[in-house]
């Protein structure tokens, strides 16, 4: 009796994957990008379209799951110590875009013949910029861990922060008293406690549970739960009334220092992606023609109206905030649509008898429709972008490459470093991602690739699961520390060799598991230090004798270091701490050698 309904549900599967598989691969050929390829898929096979969909809502509610999970993966790229270095423009630079776009969008509502109220949810809606199109756009050209990139993922967090003080300011506006101020109370005490309870969780559950699963040696049970952390963190955040991406976010930040969060991302991506596509599907799917072709004047011209003045204000705010003309220009025209967020503001609204449900049906219309064209006005706009910010022109980026070295970094030290291998014909793939260097070094013969070696899909086209060594030589401290703990994690079979920033770098590196460090500047400081004493006439086989016994001392300091775990365990064993062994028959003429008082500042002579 149920074969009908199970063929039907097949079918409409099946649809699905034709649309995407059809439409998205045709639209990046045209290099018009993937969303935009979903995005007419859906319109095309939705009721508006073909018609072999009726409810493009259901398939929204399911989809945004994909939205939730992209939000855990990024939350496993942020570091608390990360996320709190963002903070700043996460609340500042947040809140000066939202107050801005949120009050011209109000004017603007107010300007099309809406009561104040109505013109402040319909404003209040559209300033809530879709994350799910700006995160995948933003990841299609590689930009999420730039610092413009670092600034728009603040802002939708903010955003995902602002849903519910906007609800609160929903049910205030309402003419209704039903919501009461206890009530508002008690829902906002509700959410507080949700996201305690998470953090909570987080802290003393997470890293235990999968530490006992890792055990049982089950994959698919690792997979289950990495499951179980996202849709029981958006679970927990949707009963407290909060977004239920932020509470998705929140948890893979509490996973971000595991040591099991490749697993877990590797596990979590082809769900991400699948269900991402679909909440793409979906948008386009909800895009009323009928709706839009009986009010076409007003929605028109209110999406044109609103995103030109949303986008406005976002790049003066990002030019008030000292960024550059390219990046204000870009985050403006990424952002200047609304979002999936808008739905359930103007779904509360028409619920609490704030709007109607036409004009919902108008706002919703507005909303999905800006996030349609949010695509194809950023191919637009390249035309308008400064050349330098933007031109990738002569640079190729790494794909499918299989040399015996990997080079990260390509300044003044790895171009120093990858002399002695190019020497030998070793067979070596350099990347970097400084544009101006890569074409530099071009000129003067050499192959250098556009790459972030901080991102695993990079390390991986950079052939780094064949590479026998991965020679780390950027001069980013954190970026270096990320790298290594990559290559430990997913490339035990190479040889990793990392430039270290100082002493206590150097710790943490071979803390970390690398087979060979350096300091940036302790070589040339030995030698230059030599040198010095040649130059005061000291022959240069004694010179270069006491250099070897530098070296020598500072190996020591440096074993007993990583023993106990600290830098200053050393310190007695500084030259300037330590009379020698034998009194030196050299002198300075005219001045008195000083030594080094043990009870100075050592924190040069530590951090060396």
């Amino acid at each position: 009796m149920s074969a009908p309904s199970d063929t039907s549900e097949l079918v409409s599967v099946v649809a699905l994957l034709g649309a995407a598989v059809v439409a998205v691969p045709l639209f990046r050929r045209l290099g018009l990008g993937s969303v935009l390829g979903y995005l007419a898929g859906g319109l095309v096979i939705g009721p508006f379209g073909l018609g072999w969909f009726s409810d493009p809502q259901a398939i929204l509610h399911t989809a945004e799951l994909g939205v939730v999970m992209f939000l855990f993966v990024i939350g496993l790229e942020m570091r608390p110590s990360h996320l709190w270095s963002l903070r700043k423009q996460i609340f500042g630079l947040g809140t000066l875009q939202i107050a801005a776009c949120a009050a011209a969008l109000t004017v603007v509502g107010k300007l099309f013949g809406f009561s104040w109220p109505v013109a402040f949810v319909g404003g209040a809606g559209f300033v809530l910029t879709s994350t799910a199109i700006v995160m995948q756009l933003l990841g299609e050209r590689g930009d999420i861990a730039s610092p413009g990139g670092q600034k728009i993922v603040s802002v939708l967090l903010f955003e995902d922060l602002l849903i519910v003080p906007l609800l609160a300011l929903v049910a205030f506006l309402a003419p209704s008293e039903s919501a009461g101020a206890g009530s508002r109370w008690t829902a906002i005490g509700i959410g507080m406690a949700s996201v305690a309870g998470l953090v909570a969780a987080g802290i003393w559950l997470l890293n235990p549970l999968f530490r006992v699963l890792a055990r049982a040696r089950a994959r698919e049970v690792m997979t289950a739960a990495a499951l179980l952390v996202v849709l029981g963190a958006a679970l927990l955040m949707q009963l407290g009334g909060l977004s239920m991406a932020m509470g998705a976010f929140l948890a893979g930040v509490l996973l971000s220092e595991s040591t099991f969060r490749h697993q877990i991302e590797a596990d979590i991506e082809p769900f991400r992606g699948i269900l991402l596509g679909l909440f793409f599907l979906s948008v386009g799917m909800s895009l009323d023609l009928a709706v839009v072709a009986r009010n076409w004047p007003l929605i028109v011209s209110a999406v044109l109206a609103m995103m030109l003045v949303k986008g406005l204000c976002i790049y003066f705010v990002a030019r008030v905030a000292r960024s550059g003309h390219g990046e204000a220009l870009d985050r403006a025209v990424l952002m200047a649509q609304g979002g999936e967020f808008a739905f359930v503001l103007y779904s509360a609204a028409a619920s609490e008898g704030l709007i109607d449900a036409t004009l919902n049906a108008n706002f919703t219309a507005i909303v999905v429709l800006s996030m349609v064209l949010t695509p194809i006005v950023v191919i637009l706009a390249r035309g308008f972008m400064p050349k330098a910010e933007q031109s990738m022109e002569g640079i190729e980026k790494v794909e499918g490459q299989t040399g015996s070295v990997l080079i990260i970094g390509f300044g003044r030290f790895g171009q120093v470093m990858s002399q002695a291998l190019l020497a030998r014909d070793v067979d070596v793939t350099i990347i970097d991602t400084d544009l101006d260097m890569i074409r530099s070094a071009e000129e003067f013969g050499f192959k250098i690739y556009y790459g972030d070696g901080t991102r695993l899909d990079v390390l991986h086209a950079s052939g780094a699961a064949t590479a026998r060594q991965i020679a780390i030589c950027i001069d980013d401290r954190e970026a270096t520390n990320r790298i290594v703990e990559l290559c430990r994690h997913e490339f035990g079979q190479a040889k990793v060799l990392a430039r270290s920033f100082d002493r206590e770098h150097s710790l943490e590196l071979v803390n970390a598991g690398v087979d060979y460090q350096i300091r940036e500047t302790f070589e040339s400081a030995v030698r230059f230090g030599q040198a010095a004493l040649v130059e005061l006439g000291m022959d240069e086989a004694e010179a270069r004798n006491v250099a070897a016994e530098v070296r020598r001392l500072d190996a020591e300091r440096f074993d007993l270091e990583v023993a106990a775990g600290t830098s200053r365990a050393g310190i007695p064993l500084l030259i300037g701490n330590t009379a020698p062994a034998t009194p030196t028959p050299f002198t300075v003429p005219r001045r008195e050698s000083k030594r080094l008082d043990a009870s100075a500042p050592v924190q040069d002579a530590t951090g060396a």
